[in-house]
């Protein structure tokens, strides 16, 4: 009886699942609902992988490629008023596919590769995103005299008209994010310069302005390398190269670790990729044949800081993100070229050369002496299985081909009652859990050699891989989970430390996060709210009433499990450790971590609140 009932409720449903059920979604309503898999996370423009920069990315992404094609050397921005306008020079997009190609998917000039030879664009979908998510989207192409003007509210067309005029060829469009979709949003200026200046040295020779305000580069790379490490730190003469296919410029400096920027058709490729790994492969045998050794890659790395860009045709990338390029094909042509400019340079600057020389031949020395601590480090290396007690894996990795690959965390907990919940609440597809032992060491001022010693630190850097290589990080996120108060902010500071002295380029590349965790339970008999500051709890226990209960956590092991499921799902928040740039981190771990002086006594003293 039960089972005749059940089958007689599953083809009632299937019955009434009709043609109606099925959504035909027109134009650019598909992008308006799920805007996620076009740009990736909305926010509110208070960090730089937020929305608003993306739409803004996607813009200036085609006026970049009419400069590289060769057409115009200057672009102009504005922003007014939450409203971006970019404008460039040249071509103009044609005049009667204005309108399809800033409203109709899959239509645009980047599927003819004799048109576009290097872009990483969206396929045709870019600009179409930015209009779907703006409240008002202008696009303007003018060619000889003549303008066309098409006018978009909310991806919708609202009007088209034409024009005549004495402006210049070239493309202008105006947008105005949708307040709707990215809510309460603030445009950061120090964001979009920061993107300038990225194509100012990407592309030596183009004038960007923004507000009037120019941004160019004369050297490309060499002038990024230049803002990022101060002239006395470098070893010797920032080693640069160009040609129409790669350019590349690297350097060495006194500090530990290494860093490198690596793009691919003027995409930021945090995670590099073949192409990286092509660039270092050539670099180490270039210093190998010409100074006739057999240098182990990791004495030649030691202290680098190198850039890397290289024009692919057709870059495959290993995630959505397109932070890693898994183009197999362009090894051998970069590893080639590379390898015959170093060779190049260093046979014609034998003291910079020699300068070279001397840095790995300390690197070398510092290694050995590093491995026989790692061979004392015997009984570590035997607990560590012991030790990993504390740490509970995921099931996926970073570089694994899953779908979990890019959202692969780890997370660096304070105590194990936290450790505890967190592991109750975490999904094992791909978030890990590792549980910390106290206070990290002050690891400021101290030799890595040194810090390996530490028990703590060293299970740290073999749970994450990266004691050889960061190309080996087993996550895509560290995070740092803290309590919020003086201690946990204390850990918090000490494991940044540890990770900008070490291994910068993790931090660089935008690998570690601060989980944000709330401070307040505000409830009734009926609901529940979670706060994360005294504004929103004040507020909440206003719109409450008096009958609200409000909870304050003193830390993490307070929250339950069930509690703790709802602050690392799908509304997990996180806040992204960013460096504008290295030129200042030494200065900064000096002043905060240091020791103490009259200047940093001052300024606490100032800062009291």
């Amino acid at each position: 009886m039960v089972e005749e009932l059940e089958n007689d409720l599953l083809r009632e449903q299937a019955e009434s699942y009709s043609e109606d059920d099925i959504k035909t979604l027109q134009g650019l309503e598909h992008i308006r609902q799920r805007p996620g898999m076009y740009i990736g996370r909305l926010g509110d423009g208070s960090h730089q992988d937020d929305g608003i920069y993306v739409l803004f990315k996607e813009v200036l992404d085609n006026a970049i490629d009419e400069y590289v094609m060769g057409y115009g050397r200057r672009i102009d921005v504005a922003i007014e008023e939450n409203t971006f306008t970019i404008r460039d020079y040249g071509r103009g997009i044609p005049p009667g596919k204005l309108v399809d190609c800033v409203s109709n998917i899959n239509t645009g000039g980047k599927f003819n590769s004799d048109k576009y030879q290097f872009t990483v664009g969206m396929n045709g979908v870019g600009t179409k995103a930015v209009n779907a998510l703006s409240s008002r989207f202008v696009a303007e192409s003018i060619r000889s005299g003549k303008g066309k003007r098409a006018t978009f509210k909310y991806g919708k067309l609202q009007s088209v008209e034409d024009f005549d005029t004495e402006e210049r060829n070239g493309t202008r469009i105006s947008f105005t994010p949708d307040p709707e979709k990215f809510v309460n949003y603030k445009i950061k200026i120090e964001f979009v310069e920061r993107r300038l200046w990225m194509y100012a040295y990407l592309n030596s020779g183009l004038s960007l302005y923004l507000n009037n305000q120019r941004y160019y580069s004369k050297n490309g790379l060499q002038d990024l390398l230049s803002n990022e490490i101060e002239a006395e730190a470098e070893l010797y003469s920032t080693i640069h190269y160009k040609d129409e296919r790669i350019e590349f410029a690297f350097c060495h400096a006194a500090e530990s670790g290494e860093k490198y920027f690596s793009f691919v058709n003027g995409q930021y490729t945090s995670d590099g990729g073949t192409h990286l790994s092509a660039f270092k492969g050539g670099l180490l045998r270039a210093v190998n044949e010409h100074f006739s050794s057999e240098f182990d890659a990791r004495d030649l790395r030691d202290g680098i800081i190198g850039a890397v860009a290289v024009k692919v045709k057709e870059p495959v990338f290993e995630s959505q993100t397109k932070n890693k390029l898994g183009n197999t094909d362009v090894k051998s042509w970069i590893e080639n070229t590379v390898k015959t400019a170093v060779i190049d340079y260093l046979l014609k600057n034998p003291p910079e050369a020699e300068k070279l020389l001397e840095k790995v031949k300390r690197n070398e020395d510092l290694r050995k002496a590093f491995n026989k601590i790692k061979s004392n480090t015997k009984e570590m290396t035997k607990s560590l299985s012991l030790r990993n007690s504390k740490l509970k894996d995921c099931k996926h990795h970073f570089g694994d081909r899953s779908k979990f690959a890019d959202e692969t965390m780890i997370f660096l907990v304070e105590g194990d009652s936290a450790g505890g919940s967190l592991v109750q609440s975490r999904d094992p597809e791909y978030q890990a859990v590792f549980s910390l032992r106290g206070k990290p060491l002050n690891c400021y001022g101290k030799q890595l050699i040194d810090v390996y010693d530490n028990k703590e630190f060293f299970y740290i850097t073999k749970t994450l891989n990266i004691d050889e290589d960061l190309e080996n990080l087993r996550y895509a996120k560290v995070i740092i989970a803290s309590d919020a108060d003086v201690d946990g902010l204390h850990i918090r500071n000490l494991l940044i430390t540890f990770f900008l002295s070490y291994f910068e380029s993790l931090v660089m590349s935008g690998h570690l996060y601060i989980l944000e965790t709330p401070l307040f339970r505000v409830r009734n008999k009926k609901v529940t709210h979670y706060c994360y500051s005294e504004e929103e709890r004040d507020a909440m226990a206003a719109k409450l009433g008096k009958g609200a209960e409000i909870t304050r956590f003193k830390g993490l092991g307070e929250i339950s499990a069930d509690e703790f499921k709802q602050f690392i799902g799908e509304d997990i928040r996180l806040e992204k450790v960013t460096i504008e740039n290295s030129k200042g981190i030494p200065e900064m771990l000096k002043f905060y971590m240091g020791d103490n002086t009259p200047e940093r006594w001052e300024h606490i003293v100032e800062n009291l609140v």
